[in-house]
């Protein structure tokens, strides 16, 4: 007869004890905290880096391609290929761990809301730094002619599209739903929810008129980041008072 398949043997409960901790680590508020701060930090410098670029000033067929020989492309090349990519995983992260510590306290619907224009935002991050990123990656990895000064054009014309009047609305759906999930879970206090809030509106309107005020969000982003550090650490002060006192 065949012998039935035996249970696999359960983790050694040294190794399973580790992958508990290792799990609650990650699941921490101080990884929302570190994420957030990676975020705001990385989207900050390669926005930066990509509008001073010297591509973005160039209107001369001859120009471009100088500037790419003297390697004067390296801003386009950090901002694009590394620092924006890295910010849209810092902060799906942060999304990932915040919706942990809300749990089940969220409110399904602004759930919802606030994880998809989440996701919308990384998606907008990831496309603009694939645009931005194609000049680059067309002159060092496929050797192909540097692009022309129209089609330089059209790359920044797309680019800005996508990071300053896309993204914008898609991140103050994020800071108006997440304040009302912070707001109803209790999780964020009141006066960081009208931040929020008034922050929301500001991005949602106000972007036409000035494109900088994208950095509204990784601004709000890095205060929520501090004020939940700064809550675990109070958090972890408690606990040993407290258990002194039992």
């Amino acid at each position: 007869m065949i012998r039935a398949m035996e249970p696999s043997s359960p983790l050694n409960p040294v190794a399973a004890a580790a992958l508990d901790d290792a799990t609650a680590q990650v699941r921490a508020p101080w990884a929302a905290s570190v994420a957030g701060l990676l975020f705001a930090a990385f989207f900050t410098a390669g926005l930066f880096l990509i509008r001073d670029s010297p591509l973005s000033v160039s209107t001369d067929d001859a120009q471009i391609g100088r500037l790419f020989r003297d390697g004067q492309d390296w801003s386009l090349l950090v901002g694009s290929l590394y620092l924006l990519p890295f910010a849209a995983i810092m902060f799906l992260w942060f999304i990932a761990v915040v919706r942990d510590q809300i749990g089940e306290r969220e409110d399904r619907f602004f759930a919802t809301v606030f994880f998809g224009s989440g996701l919308l935002f990384v998606g907008s991050i990831f496309t603009t730094a694939a645009l931005t990123g194609s000049l680059v990656v067309s002159i060092r990895y496929l050797h192909l002619a540097p692009p022309s000064a129209s089609e330089v054009d059209l790359v920044r014309a797309l680019s800005y599209t996508l990071a300053f009047a896309i993204s914008t609305r898609a991140a103050a759906v994020f800071l108006i739903s997440l304040s009302t999930v912070g707001l109803r879970s209790g999780t964020f206090p009141r006066w960081l929810v009208l931040v929020g809030y008034a922050l929301g509106l500001v991005l949602m309107l106000v972007v036409t008129l000035w494109d900088w005020i994208v950095l509204v969000l990784p601004a709000w982003v890095a205060i929520v980041s501090v004020f939940i550090l700064r809550r675990e650490r109070a958090a972890r002060r408690a606990r040993p008072a407290s258990a002194v006192a039992g």
